[in-house]
């Protein structure tokens, strides 16, 4: 039924490879925790999955992590009940909501300073890295998306990226004045020692191919321990920054909703934990490191 569930989310759904790897990942778990029950997968009712999804709260597993676990596991036993693999949908009645809301993640003001002085901007690499760095927290890109970059989706007149985000949607995402000059600096002086052959992307890693998500993390987390950074870190965790630091100078969520590339403004909510104040100017005005007006067209 996994596998089945699988083909159908990735042929009939047009599901993204990531995500189709996000879904194997937490049905393994959910497979795991029946084993140890010495039961199927189809075997599990409702108290059960409950159960599991308890003790993967009590673990400290984010509650991010568990509703999207939960959605998995519904659409597996949605899905198992309409194709005749169960008899009945004992997963319908699942809600990660009773867990409650958690505050995001994210870093001060000084600790973003520190981690964005963290790489050793006199080598490539590190000239790369601190670019990211500053892109990252200048854009609260995801990081599929920062890797994802083209060269032609850098523009520097209007000051900000075309990017591909959920769904391929393309979206704008202004920059400000540090990011730009560390574009400039990077495009000038790393990427052309990195490069290797012509390839469109625009962060490369030290062969001169497109730079990973994972590779990117361990960049991180190597940032992150030389700014004595002892909290968990992630590029969601700089996303998270970004946003909120936005929302303390004033952005409005309608702003932050589409910088963000969230489909439904529901999602944007989870930051008005910092502040209500609404609207004035956006970008420039509000983001730390932003340092010029920048207008941006969207259309």
């Amino acid at each position: 039924m996994r596998e089945e569930f699988l083909h159908y989310l990735e042929v009939e759904r047009g599901l993204s490879k990531n995500t189709l790897v996000a879904y194997r990942r937490d049905i393994s778990k959910l497979e795991i925790f029946a084993r140890r029950r010495k039961k199927k997968l189809g075997d599990l009712g409702t108290s059960e999955l409950r159960s599991f999804l308890r003790g993967l709260h009590r673990e400290g597993l984010s509650l991010r992590s568990i509703a999207r676990l939960t959605a998995a596991v519904r659409g597996l036993f949605r899905f198992g009940a309409a194709e005749g693999y169960l008899t009945f949908d004992a997963a319908a009645d699942l809600d990660s909501a009773r867990f409650g809301k958690t505050l995001p993640n994210y870093l001060t003001l000084a600790e973003v300073d520190q981690l964005l002085l963290a790489p050793d901007t006199t080598t490539p690499e590190g000239l790369r890295d601190k670019t990211m760095l500053e892109l990252l927290y200048a854009t609260g890109l995801r990081v599929s998306e920062l890797v994802s970059l083209r060269l032609r989706d850098v523009h520097f007149n209007g000051g900000y990226l075309l990017c591909r985000g959920k769904g391929r949607k393309e979206r704008i995402v202004p920059f400000g004045r540090s990011a730009e000059r560390w574009l400039e600096r990077y495009l000038g002086n790393a990427r052309t020692s990195l490069v290797k052959t012509s390839v469109p992307w625009l962060f490369l890693s030290r062969r001169g191919d497109r730079m990973t998500r994972q590779r990117f993390w361990q960049i991180l987390k190597k940032s992150g321990v030389t700014a004595g950074i002892t909290r968990n870190l992630s590029p969601h965790v700089v996303r998270h920054s970004f946003a909120t630091h936005l929302l303390e100078r004033g952005a409005d969520l309608r702003s932050l909703q589409i910088m963000l590339g969230h489909s439904n403004i529901g999602t944007t909510q989870i930051y008005t934990h910092v502040s209500r104040e609404r609207l004035r100017r956006v970008y420039d005005s509000h983001h730390p490191r932003a340092k010029k007006q920048t207008q941006v067209g969207t259309g």
